[in-house]
């Protein structure tokens, strides 16, 4: 059978970083097809090549048998090939139709495309509204418009970059009914991900780049995750360890009774919630994309001030009405869900980036920044969470997903707060990262801290939480212990059933 796409040989270089060396691969129709590799494998950089976004050095592309030239985005589209990125390339102040409508040839109207949208939403179980303006929407509801957006061109090609790290067990389920309908009808997918479950359940397929070069490839569903995990790191994947056992400090961070309307129109308002974090524990807080996890963040990090200031405490104090810089002088920490943008800035260089969020530990004084402090702790970061980057000190936005929210998170953790509040630490992180990451928050609770993570991965929570509480239409329902509390009461209590405030 003629392979669908093949690319042979492909090499492309950035300066003196060859992020893909000499790669061969090849998608047959009706395929799933995986890519694996660690952060910085070279995976983005090769979709990105087959997508017309790049241009390899050297190496050749054959679609359906005859050798092509993709010179952008269009020609790729042209041929049949779509794809869904890891991170969103949406207009924020557009509507979800204007934002699907940007990308597809002119012809519909603007009633004909939200019907569309509506049309193949409600087919394949991706319920958007087209009028919404972007910025209203969660992390999940945006990955559904990249989605939608490219299942609309009706595509030969699919390829998608981690397109389950934002959505919940449910919406993951409805994906991949999606993509196992799609490759029956011929569509062959090359799917990157890091969650290996997802890989042996769906793939055909799997081709292992390491350092930008082919190492392996295999049928994974006679693989162990465990040995797919160890292929693409080289070697054997460290478990994460429990913390010993420990007695519990006093309480370091809770919410009282905290109301807060949304800031827009679309958003959710949080009601009565109430939370107690005690120094010692980790406590996990599950829930579909979209209802009220951004805001409950905002609230926490003091990026949204509460209405009274015993809302919030830290340690014994109220912070409600302090803002994000007057929370980190009382050891607090915090990691956003989105890195690009919001816990990073992208063009500027990863000691500039350090200096966001801890000019207050001595790295600017007077109105003048410490150069060297601030570089040296940026190159403790990368050498603690094994970042890895093609320059000394490159901008945040060069570097891959993966390894940028290790440095984020690494920038907080090295801080050793006394309360840290992170969403989605994991999001687009391969194996070994991920193993890192979940260590870090584990042994950081056990020296005292107090920590809340926002995930919406369930296999995330039940391996690092000591508690776990489900967040529901702005209300947060009471924290149970983990091993109490089985995926089903979760799925109801993500559904709205049974929803209790914490007291």
């Amino acid at each position: 059978m003629t392979a669908l796409v093949a690319l042979r040989g492909i090499v492309k270089r950035f300066g003196t970083l060859t992020a893909n060396d000499h790669v061969d691969l090849d998608v047959q129709p009706g395929e799933i097809h995986a890519l694996l590799g660690e952060n910085g494998a070279g995976k983005s950089t090769l979709v990105k090549i087959l997508f017309g976004l790049l241009q390899p050095n050297e190496g050749t592309i054959r679609w359906q048998g005859r050798e092509v030239m993709l010179s952008g985005p269009d020609a790729a589209a042209a041929l049949g090939i779509g794809m869904v990125f890891q991170h969103f390339s949406l207009f924020d102040n557009l509507t979800v139709a204007e934002n699907i409508g940007v990308a597809m040839p002119k012809g519909d109207g603007l009633a004909d495309l939200e019907a569309r949208i509506a049309a193949v939403g409600k087919r394949y179980g991706l319920a958007l509204d087209p009028s919404r303006p972007v910025w209203t929407l969660s992390a999940g509801e945006r990955q559904r418009i990249e989605i939608v957006r490219a299942l609309l061109r009706e595509p030969k090609l699919l390829i998608l970059d981690e397109p389950t790290s934002v959505l919940t067990p449910q919406e993951a389920e409805t994906l991949f009914s999606t993509l196992d309908t799609l490759a029956a009808g011929g569509c062959g997918l090359l799917y990157i991900t890091h969650r290996l479950e997802e890989v042996r359940r769906l793939c055909h397929r799997a081709t292992i780049l390491r350092a930008g070069k082919v190492v392996a490839a295999c049928d994974p569903r006679q693989e162990s995750v465990a040995a797919l995990a160890s292929l693409m790191v080289g070697s054997e994947v460290a478990e994460v360890r429990p913390a010993a056992a420990h007695a519990l400090g006093p309480v370091r961070f809770s919410l009282n009774g905290l109301t807060l309307p949304s800031s827009d129109l679309h958003g959710v308002a949080l009601k009565a919630v109430s939370l107690e974090v005690r120094g010692g524990e980790i406590v996990g807080i599950a829930g579909v994309a979209g209802n009220g996890q951004a805001e409950l963040f905002g609230a926490m990090s003091g990026e949204d001030l509460a209405a009274s200031a015993e809302a919030v405490t830290i340690d014994g104090k109220p912070v409600g009405r302090d803002g994000i810089d007057a929370r980190r002088k009382r050891a607090a920490a915090f990691v956003p869900e989105e890195r690009n943008g919001h816990a990073a800035a992208p063009r500027m260089t990863l000691s500039e980036n350090v200096v966001l969020s801890r000019h207050g530990d001595g790295m600017a004084r007077g109105g003048l920044v410490d150069l060297r402090a601030a570089k040296d702790m940026a190159q403790a970061i990368i050498k603690a969470f094994d970042v890895r980057k093609g320059k000394v000190d490159p901008p945040a936005g060069t570097l891959s997903g993966g390894n940028l929210q290790k440095f984020v998170v690494g920038r907080e953790m090295l801080r050793k707060p006394g309360v840290l509040i992170v969403n989605q630490p994991t999001w687009g992180v391969d194996p070994g990262a991920t193993a890192t990451i979940r260590q870090a928050l584990i042994d950081l609770a056990a020296s005292g801290a107090a920590v809340v993570v926002i995930s919406q991965d369930l296999d995330e929570i039940y391996a690092i939480a000591d508690r776990i509480a489900v967040i529901h239409d702005g209300e947060l329902s009471k924290a149970y212990p983990a091993r109490e509390i089985g995926r089903e009461q979760i799925g109801l209590l993500m559904a709205g059933a049974g929803h209790a405030h914490a007291a």
